[in-house]
């Protein structure tokens, strides 16, 4: 059985409040020959680095079976970093960055392979001062998490020495069901503490959904009405204007249910309806997310097709430019039955959250693309103003991504003799409220996991919670008798018709983001 050594106390940690500096560590990625390394983790690291944030003792060592030197891959990172990089690169930093980074030639199955990586991070904590720590990010599919996760093992690399530590970085997907995500969950923690494991959201690192928590608990005009007596309803939209480019056979086992809904979405809507955490470290934020998860009405199969839409892109046109159907995509089935869109009805069932429904919707080959949160207040009363004139309620809009940052739409009297009552917004957005753009996702998050901090990342409880949620959905999609309908709608439109009706039998509509 696989062993821990203790691992040296963490500094103490205030989660949000007050992150320390990243500790000395080598960063070891597998799977580095692949597309995320160039176009976001090394972007992300060197970005840190050009904030002042990056420990001077840190290196990198990408691992993946394709030949290269040193040079060969850090001359590719370059150019990469030069065209991913949100702020350019400045030719001396990058000189004194790109000797931080090496290359590790293994197949992900070579015992030998991992012993001759043994021997390669002693020398450099050596050479480096880097005194033990580890961060191994798994930057390949989960179908090797357990062969790199085993050998590993063998090689001792989980086992940190005395006063070090050693972490381990997952990606999604995180399991395809509650079965697999269990058996993953098994599997990384027979090598590694759940303390130690950071299962890595990119939403979470996005600047707005951090400041979701500071919205809500740090400004007393929110937090009092944040609750089913002032809240009529809360929309979730994800909107892409693309088709599944080359990832059909990866979005044909995957659905837009699992690939966004699961995770992203669902952590979302987390933090908006999640209670006060006492502190916040990472525990006691993540505890209150599960409680949502879990206040999660389920749903049966009857229920599944009266709250939940499923849809699949046609013929159409997006940004004026003509797109073939999901069925005509790259490697997808020409009779496939997987959804690129679904809209879903959820209800939280708790004090707060009681009878304010959810509506949650992600879908691709939209008119435009963005992640915003409509919060939908209640309208008020009609006795002065909403009696004569169609008055809309308060909406306020946390817009995730592009242009991120926050708007309050209200109502206000337009200039002239009459009463005409027209709304108007209260913008806020990060670029220009603050003077510079913000950092990527993966840069709050790989910070974080150097310093030991978790908030950011998923419990291995909220996963499986998640994904018991997700299962009643898909049996009813897939494993019921009678499965209900998946709907068509054309590239190019905001969706199928049968989303429409899904708000409109409650008196409401989807917000034209």
């Amino acid at each position: 059985m696989t062993t821990h050594h203790d691992r040296a106390a963490n500094p103490l940690r205030e989660g949000l409040s007050n992150r320390p500096m990243p500790q000395p560590c080598t960063v070891v990625i597998f799977g580095a020959s692949g597309d995320l390394t160039y176009r976001k983790l090394i972007p992300a690291l060197y970005n840190i680095a050009s904030d002042g944030d990056l420990p001077a003792a840190l290196s990198v060592v990408g691992f993946a079976r394709r030949e290269k030197t040193d040079d060969s891959f850090r001359n590719e990172l370059e150019e990469a970093t030069r065209k991913f990089s949100r702020q350019g690169i400045n030719e001396e930093l990058w000189g004194s960055f790109r000797e931080r980074i090496f290359y590790h030639k293994s197949e992900f199955g070579d015992l030998e392979g991992y012993e001759r990586l043994a021997q390669r991070l002693n020398a450099l904590d050596s050479a480096r001062n880097t005194r033990g720590n580890r961060l191994f990010y798994l930057s390949v599919a989960p179908s090797e998490f357990g062969g790199i996760l085993e050998k590993l093992a063998a090689v001792g690399l989980n086992n940190p020495a005395e006063g070090s530590w050693t972490r381990v970085i997952v990606e999604k997907p995180f399991g395809t069901d509650l079965p697999s995500a269990q058996t993953l969950n098994s599997v990384v923690n027979h090598v590694f503490r759940e303390e130690d494991t950071y299962r890595i959201d990119h939403y979470l690192g996005k600047e707005t959904a951090q400041n979701i928590m500071v919205l809500r608990f740090a400004n007393a005009i929110f937090e009092p009405l944040w609750n089913h007596r002032y809240i009529d309803h809360v929309q979730i939209t994800a909107a892409e204007p693309l088709g599944v480019e080359a990832r059909g056979p990866y979005y044909e086992s995957s659905g837009a249910l699992r690939d966004m809904v699961q995770n992203h979405l669902l952590q979302l809507l987390c933090l908006v309806a999640m209670e006060p955490p006492t502190d916040l470290t990472a525990d006691s934020v993540r505890d209150e997310k599960v409680k949502v998860v879990r206040a999660l009405r389920p749903m049966k199969p009857e229920d599944v097709a009266h709250n939940v839409v499923r849809g699949q892109y046609t013929n159409g046109a997006v940004n004026g430019r003509e797109v073939t159907s999901y069925r005509a995509e790259d490697r997808v089935s020409p009779e496939s039955m997987t959804e690129t869109y679904v809209a879903l009805r959820l209800h939280v069932d708790n004090w707060r959250w009681a009878d304010v429904p959810f509506y949650v919707r992600v879908g691709k080959r939209l008119p435009k693309g963005g992640t915003e949160i409509a919060i939908h207040f209640k309208a008020a009363p009609g006795v002065l103003f909403n009696r004569d004139s169609a008055v809309g309620p308060n909406v306020l809009v946390i817009r995730i991504q592009p242009d991120e940052g926050i708007s309050l739409r209200i109502q206000a009297k337009r200039p002239g003799a009459s009463v005409k009552i027209e709304p108007v917004k209260m913008d806020f957005h990060y670029g220009t409220s603050f003077g510079k753009a913000s950092p990527e996702a993966y840069e709050r998050l790989l910070l974080d996991a150097m310093s030991g901090d978790a908030t950011l990342f998923a419990r291995s409880d909220e996963v499986e919670c998640a994904w018991r949620f997700i299962d009643l959905i898909e049996q009813a999609w897939h494993a019921h008798p009678s499965p209900p309908p998946l709907c068509q709608y054309p590239a190019g439109s905001w969706g199928p018709a049968e989303a429409d009706a899904l708000l409109e039998r409650d008196g409401r509509a989807w917000r034209r983001m």
